[in-house]
């Protein structure tokens, strides 16, 4: 690669957002280049997403042992070792890390290894000190572990999520704080195979982004499994005991508690990388470590777009995904639909239970004064959830009272994030209850239950 190297775009770094867009623009006749520091497919790929669905797949397989004893199987776990479980989940990582190194290179894209920086609106710069020229560029640089003061990670006590995929041994005790979606499954993984788990979460409730009625699901049987929570409630400090570590924690009443964990899990956000990119060499600021960005995740500086975990949007991989093909489509003189709309977010989370959504939760539309209606169908109500032996969860809709218009949809329970994208569709093509409660669904299927609460909005409900 020379220094003169000419581009239409050049993407920083490879992430869901950033190689989806790369191809995306190869597709659309544009010359262009990704520019990865790390591992093709960023976090997500090697650190996130996929290596921690095959830990939570497994988790599911462990956990289920008793199912196979109640079939008169004789199970002897003694050879256990969690280091193969961690291995299984690196090869998934490796295989589609390749996987879209092939995809790119299927598309005609230019994978260049390295740190690159802005160097000026048209011009990135390698550390080893080519300099690529491109038309566009896309920022799409990712995010880290964020860390709160005293608990600095040094992923033997203090653990980043990317620490505790790594890990190959099973720590006795695991303190995790943040409940989120990454602390919630890494709750459930470790739980599952047997560790002590305490379950540390500032606001009121688990998943506090979730409606609080289907939250109520999971962490109800999260407590009957031993895991304990602690809401409303932040560490202060943390001490060496041994070889393990003691935490000082603190709740609503400012009652003070002290917590001793041979691990501890900080799963409180994500930073997004900005600092170090060459922001300063083009004029272009952040907002929080945010880049502010226009409908099409154009920046400030026409020929620069940001997309993915460096703008505040949700930071998810497939909101990364479609920003990038959403800018590269403009750049293209396409006319894709502005920005995403964040009602129209699936969120999932893969515990079990699983747990998925998307638009308003009743707290959320009771805030913004909206008229609405809430239904719930359960589970059980649906045969095949007590075939599969699955009956704990529901399906809850939103829907405007007046219009009839679906607001929102709250999922909990077996395949929730498979489910949640039905209800996700009808939002989508503005249909209403009817227009799913009318539709035949296979018998027996978990879907029946989406049918069926469709048919509760309308007062139809036939298996409650």
């Amino acid at each position: 690669m020379g220094s003169d190297e000419r581009y239409d775009l050049v993407v920083l770094g490879s992430g869901p957002g950033g190689y989806v867009a790369a191809i995306r623009a190869s597709q659309l006749g544009m010359k262009t280049a990704v520019v990865e520091a790390d591992k093709v497919g960023g976090v997500c790929l090697n650190v996130g997403c996929i290596p921690s669905k095959s830990l939570i797949y497994q988790a599911g397989i462990y956990q289920h042992v008793g199912a196979l004893k109640e079939m008169g199987l004789k199970i002897d776990l003694s050879g256990f070792d969690y280091g193969s479980v961690q291995k299984k989940s690196r090869k998934a990582a490796e295989k589609l890390s390749k996987g879209v190194q092939f995809l790119l290179k299927k598309n005609n894209v230019d994978l260049i290894e390295g740190y690159g920086r802005l160097e000026g609106p048209n011009e990135v710069r390698l550390e080893a000190g080519d300099r690529l020229s491109a038309a566009h560029i896309i920022l799409a640089t990712g995010s880290r572990t964020a860390e709160i003061p005293g608990f600095s990670i040094d992923e033997k006590l203090v653990l980043s999520s990317t620490g505790a995929l790594m890990l190959q041994e099973l720590p006795k005790s695991l303190l995790i704080l943040g409940a989120g979606a990454i602390g919630v499954e890494f709750a459930y993984i470790m739980n599952a195979f047997g560790v002590e788990v305490h379950l540390v979460e500032m606001m009121d409730q688990i998943l506090p982004l979730e409606d609080s009625e289907v939250v109520d699901v999971v962490a109800r049987i999260f407590k009957k499994r031993g895991v304990r929570i602690l809401t409303g409630t932040k560490a202060l400090s943390w001490e060496k005991k041994g070889k393990a570590a003691r935490v000082v924690l603190e709740d609503k009443s400012k009652k003070k508690t002290e917590l001793d964990a041979e691990k501890i899990l900080l799963a409180v956000g994500r930073v997004p990388n900005t600092e170090d990119i060459g922001l300063d060499r083009v004029g272009l600021e952040t907002e929080r470590g945010f880049i502010p960005v226009g409908d099409y995740y154009e920046t400030a500086v026409k020929s620069i777009c940001a997309i993915g975990d460096v703008v505040a949007t949700p930071l998810l991989a497939h909101v990364a995904s479609k920003e990038g093909e959403i800018a590269v489509e403009h750049m293209a003189g396409l006319h894709p639909v502005p920005r995403i709309d964040p009602l129209s977010i699936p969120g999932a989370v893969y515990t079990e239970p699983q747990l998925a959504s998307f638009g308003y939760t009743e707290a959320r539309a009771r805030e913004k004064k909206i008229d609405f209606k809430a239904t719930t169908f359960p589970y059980r109500g649906a045969g095949k959830s007590v075939a599969i032996e699955q009956p704990d969860g529901m399906v809850k809709i939103l829907t405007d009272s007046s219009s009839g218009e679906i607001l929102g949809a709250h999922v909990v329970g077996s395949e929730a994030t498979e489910l949640i994208h039905e209800l996700l569709l009808a939002r989508s093509s503005e249909l209403l209850a009817e227009d799913v409660a009318g539709m035949i669904h296979a018998h027996p299927t978990l879907s029946e239950a989406v049918m069926e609460g469709m048919r509760s909005v309308l007062g139809q409900a036939i298996h409650v």
